[in-house]
């Protein structure tokens, strides 16, 4: 088992074909992805408020879901640390002591200004967008990066994608860098 750990902030989480991506990627055992309760509430309850069709059944199903494929995935006990931290953004300062608790290596998030560099570095974390930090994944082992999309994409069956539709998905998702890369290996996936 990997040594590094990431947590994924819900904004990561929010659009379905990333969270998916992350998720899978989790599964290659590569590094340790780390999420909380508070995490799956806040991304959850805003596709529910942005998306009326969804049922809270089918979500509360994705949830169980992504935390029975990625072990060990649940911190916990970190709220004591919470009004401890400052940050731009006070709501944030869950994910930050999520990643304490869990000794975090790096919070995903694409909200990098709530989370600068300065007080990141006092507990040993930084943040990463979710490009970087699937683009580092893939340059340390492109096999095992490679596997978990293609089976990613077996997966989508209603509709059914071809690899280059499924990377045109992930670059509107803010994904340039990884699809880059992706696209040179594309009859791999």
């Amino acid at each position: 088992m990997a040594n590094f750990t990431a947590v994924f902030d819900a904004c990561v989480l929010y659009p379905a074909p990333l969270r998916d991506l992350l998720v899978s990627v989790a599964t290659t055992e590569q590094f340790r992805a780390r999420w909380t309760d508070e995490i799956h509430n806040e991304w959850t309850r805003n596709v529910l408020a942005n998306r009326p069709e969804i049922k809270a059944a089918d979500l509360e199903r994705t949830v169980e879901l992504m935390n029975q494929a990625v072990p060990d995935c649940l911190v916990e006990n970190y709220e004591g640390l919470i009004d401890s931290l400052d940050l731009p953004d006070p709501d944030d300062r869950h994910v930050l002591a999520a990643a304490i608790k869990s000794q975090a290596d790096v919070i995903v998030t694409n909200n990098l200004k709530d989370f600068p560099e300065d007080t990141l570095k006092q507990y040993e974390v930084e943040a990463q967008s979710p490009d970087t930090f699937l683009n580092h994944l893939y340059d340390l082992n492109p096999t095992a990066f490679c596997s978990a999309v293609r089976q990613q994409r077996e997966r989508l069956q209603n509709p059914k994608y071809t690899a280059e539709e499924l990377l045109e998905i992930f670059y509107n998702q803010g994904l340039p860098l990884t699809v880059n890369k992706l696209r040179d290996i594309v009859d791999l996936l």
